[in-house]
């Protein structure tokens, strides 16, 4: 519990000299203000304002505990968990949209994504998209390669001795029949244009359904996918970015309370990356969005989509002395002292070093422990 302490004006009575000695002894250099965050110290003089001493008015102190316990110099800002790596999916080929999947619908590598014209299109992996049939008398290419990755991954070229190649092999036609007659399509040996979208991801997660059933296929976005993987997103402000450094350690606390560590993986200036991006109209399109790629996966699952809070790693100590850095006192041969309460109305001068400085609050060691009462202005 905090007390009062006032030190009250010097009676008419007592003779001028001897008020002017007392004012010498009693006035301290205050330490009021931490800048930045930086560390930087501040320090005022009251009686420098040009006021006499018959014209200062009673000074009134409070009294704070000293405690014990963390500081850190880290920065929090506040972000959000989001499906990483959103995708567009463009719709190549002819026909009818027939089928759409659900919005939070998960596709793995062979399952089928969307449906046109009562024809699955199925989900494969790879960097490429399709853009030619590939069959038999098709040209070598990056592009026959990545299909017999996926014919091999999916275990329809077995006993076939398929090997990853850039070459159109009769066996690679019958790999194809294979996988055609387990999706029940006919079995023609040859994959064409717009029956397979080619995605680096293995597994995906619907995020976004942006067109109707009955609509005609052409080149524009059907549907937005993303990882199933969750990631931190956070826009921080200016003067923030500096603590944002790639690969740099962060921790991210949940809306449950619960804590993942993680490490920045991008910093992309403008709109954002990894979440589920915006329209831009709030200004953050002008913003650096920082991703942050999380360690325990689990965790953030449990808590999904949601807000939260990043914080930057920074110094810190722990089982420390702190004191408000107001109870600093700037001492005339240097470094800095606090008073400390030392009956009921007495306070002696304790010199301390100075630690960690964070939230204005220091960390402070010498004769002093936790629990004693230090003098801050009111």
């Amino acid at each position: 519990m905090s007390r009062t302490v006032k030190t009250a004006a010097p009676a008419d009575s007592t003779p001028a000299r001897a008020r002017k000695i007392r004012r010498s002894v009693v006035v301290p250099l205050l330490l009021v203000a931490v800048l930045g965050g930086s560390g930087a110290l501040a320090v005022t003089r009251p009686w420098e304002h040009g006021e006499s001493a018959t014209e200062r008015a009673p000074v009134a102190h409070d009294l704070v505990a000293v405690e014990k316990g963390s500081l850190s110099t880290g920065i929090q800002a506040g972000g959000a968990l989001a499906f990483d790596k959103p995708t567009p999916v463009v719709a190549t080929g002819r026909g009818t949209l027939t089928a759409l999947p659900a919005v939070g619908t998960v596709v793995k590598t062979g399952g089928r994504l969307y449906e046109v014209d009562g024809r699955p299109v199925v989900l494969l992996r790879g960097a490429r998209p399709m853009w030619r049939d590939l069959g038999p008398g098709a040209a070598d290419g990056p592009d026959v390669e990545q299909l017999k990755r996926n014919l091999i991954k999916l275990g329809h070229a077995e006993g076939l001795g398929l090997a990853a190649d850039q070459k159109f092999t009769p066996g690679t036609t019958t790999a194809v029949k294979h996988w055609q007659k387990a999706l029940g399509m006919p079995q023609t040996g040859t994959v064409t244009v717009g029956s397979v979208v080619m995605l680096p991801q293995p597994t995906i997660r619907v995020q976004q359904v942006g067109a109707q059933l009955g609509a005609a296929v052409g080149t524009g976005s059907i549907l937005t996918v993303t990882s199933t993987d969750l990631v931190a997103t956070v826009q921080p402000a200016e003067n923030q970015l500096s603590r944002f450094k790639p690969n740099g350690k962060v921790t991210v606390k949940l809306t449950d309370g619960g804590t993942i560590n993680g490490h920045i993986r991008s910093l992309v200036r403008g709109g954002a990356s990894g979440g589920s991006g915006g329209d831009g109209n709030d200004g953050s399109s002008d913003k650096t969005t920082v991703t942050v790629a999380l360690d325990a996966q689990g965790l953030a699952k449990k808590s999904g989509p949601s807000s939260v809070v990043v914080s930057v790693v920074g110094d810190s100590v722990s089982d420390a002395l702190i004191v408000p850095v107001t109870a600093l006192l700037a001492l005339d041969g240097g470094g800095y002292g606090v008073k400390v309460a030392d009956g009921a109305d007495a306070a002696r001068l304790v010199k301390v070093q100075l630690g960690l400085v964070a939230d204005a609050k220091a960390q402070v060691s010498g004769a002093i422990r936790a629990g004693d009462q230090v003098v801050v202005p009111k």
